[in-house]
């Protein structure tokens, strides 16, 4: 990048105020042609809401956009893209009875005379497309048929559907599987090399520190300083977020533990798992580790009553249990923190009150109604024990960042005071102060006497917050490790499908 270049785009001072909430506080920032430009910060720093004033979903209230050098104003999604800008959405903005190849060019489809979309056209646009994300999937296919990895392949692709000057990914690699994402670096890398200006917000320190080329980092919506990639390290991006330093060591203060709370033994459910066994002890943390299919989410879902096991025993306190539904669970002392928030955890439209306390709504009555002062003494208490980031209980949940919804999600169970808690991918999307925050309640959980299953696709968490670790592939468990005995290479080598006997 040369100094006298001009920035593919530059923001000046910008603002955006909403009721009770400064979310941009004279904030600036800009990318050059070529560059791979990361925005950092915690949930709720005003990352998201940067790029959606960017994108023109959001007007700012002050200052300048400034794109090639002339200053341009977006005031729709529709002006941002003819300006050459493409923001990829964290959450998915697809419509899911369309095909993909409709979503790809949604606003722009080829047209034959007198207004007919022209489908053969299409057809062979998107799936060039697709097949050059290495996608196996058709554009034909209709979106909600396709998984959620698929699904954010269909995202990713509208990017190449135009002669874009600026890129902006916002957690791409959520819910894409190692390989993909490696597609994904690619077209990354690609965009780059053609002089596309790519943004790219992740809370993923390794991505970051392998794609990108400077950091900017903001903080309660004010701009906190820009730092070199090749210049900096971990530590002290870290500090800039979250203004201290951070412990990422693992806890290791010793706590007893209890009597077995939870055994499963021979558990099937065909084609997901089969033939599972484990057990889990009063203040004990047992991670869950594997590949994408694995089986790990399938068998949290089965402990909770969302889907009926075809042979096997689950038993609480060394007695045999049926579980037919989450309301069985629930009774039993069994919580499950799901890992889609939005579809499986929230009522999105409900307020952040309503959310908490939905599981036990029956038991905070006096008389015919709700009280409203032991719905609002729950939240409290769960608010400031999570730092939960919302300026009042009326607050939806929709407007809230991804890490403060989750917070809501874990703090909804755990006012349940639940016996055995199921945590399915706990950190996703969430930053990395917070992050650390949830690792060290789960692990002052477990001294409290929980008996915690965590599910994670991330090896660093598992490894920090597990007194065991169970290892699948392909929906069986390839071995169990203490925290004592686990490597890194030995769990790999387990989530692959090599086998002791064969790595010997």
């Amino acid at each position: 990048m040369s100094d006298q270049q001009e920035p593919a785009l530059r923001l000046k001072g910008i603002v955006k105020t909403f009721p009770g909430v400064r979310a941009l506080d004279g904030v600036d920032f800009e990318v050059m042609p070529g560059e791979v430009h990361a925005l950092l910060g915690e949930n709720g720093a005003g990352k998201s809401t940067l790029m959606k004033v960017l994108a023109g979903m959001h007007q700012p209230d002050e200052g300048q956009i400034i794109i090639a050098g002339k200053p341009v104003r977006m005031t729709t999604p529709i002006e941002a893209k003819a300006q050459g800008v493409v923001l990829i959405h964290q959450e998915l903005s697809l419509v899911p009875e369309m095909s993909a190849a409709e979503n790809i060019y949604l606003g722009e489809l080829p047209l034959k005379r007198f207004g007919r979309v022209d489908w053969t056209t299409l057809f062979e646009r998107s799936n060039a497309i697709l097949k050059r994300l290495n996608c196996n999937f058709r554009g034909e296919v209709t979106v909600a048929n396709l998984s959620i990895a698929n699904q954010q392949m269909v995202e990713i692709a509208r990017a190449l559907t135009v002669d874009a000057r600026v890129v902006v990914f916002d957690e791409p690699t959520a819910s894409l599987t190692d390989a993909e994402k490696v597609v994904l670096f690619e077209i990354i890398n690609d965009l780059k090399a053609r002089g596309v200006g790519i943004v790219y917000i992740s809370h993923r320190m390794d991505e970051i520190f392998t794609l990108s080329d400077r950091i900017t980092v903001l903080r309660d919506g004010a701009y906190r300083g820009t730092l070199t990639t090749a210049d900096t390290d971990e530590d002290e991006v870290t500090r800039l977020m979250i203004g201290r330093s951070l412990d990422l060591s693992r806890d290791t203060a010793e706590h007893s533990l209890g009597e077995v709370v939870l055994e499963v033994r021979d558990l099937s459910c065909a084609p997901l798992f089969k033939k599972i066994s484990f057990s889990v002890r009063a203040g004990e943390v047992v991670g869950f580790y594997g590949l994408v299919g694995a089986g790990r989410t399938e068998i949290a879902e089965t402990l909770f009553g969302l889907r009926s096991p075809d042979s096997g025993e689950i038993l609480v306190d060394g007695s045999p249990v049926q579980i037919n539904a989450p309301a069985d669970a629930i009774k039993l002392g069994i919580s499950l923190v799901p890992e889609n928030r939005k579809e499986q955890g929230l009522v999105l439209s409900m307020n952040c009150r309503d959310n908490m306390t939905l599981p036990q709504v029956q038991n905070l009555t006096t008389g015919p109604f709700v009280s409203s002062g032991a719905e609002i003494a729950i939240f409290d208490k769960y608010r400031d024990k999570l730092e939960i980031k919302t300026p009042s209980w009326r607050q939806t949940t929709r407007v809230l960042s991804g890490g403060n919804q989750q917070k809501i999600v874990i703090g909804k169970w755990l006012s349940m005071h639940p016996r055995v808690l199921i945590v399915d991918e706990p950190t996703r999307g969430i930053d990395v102060g917070s992050k650390s925050e949830i690792h060290m309640l789960l692990r002052a959980l477990a001294a409290q006497g929980y008996a915690v299953i965590v599910i994670s696709s991330e090896m660093p968490e598992v490894l920090r917050v597990s007194d065991r670790i169970v290892a699948m592939y392909s929906g069986q468990i390839m071995r169990e490790f203490t925290a004592e005995q686990v490597t890194e290479d030995s769990l790999v080598q387990a989530i692959s499908g090599i086998r002791t006997s064969e790595v010997a």
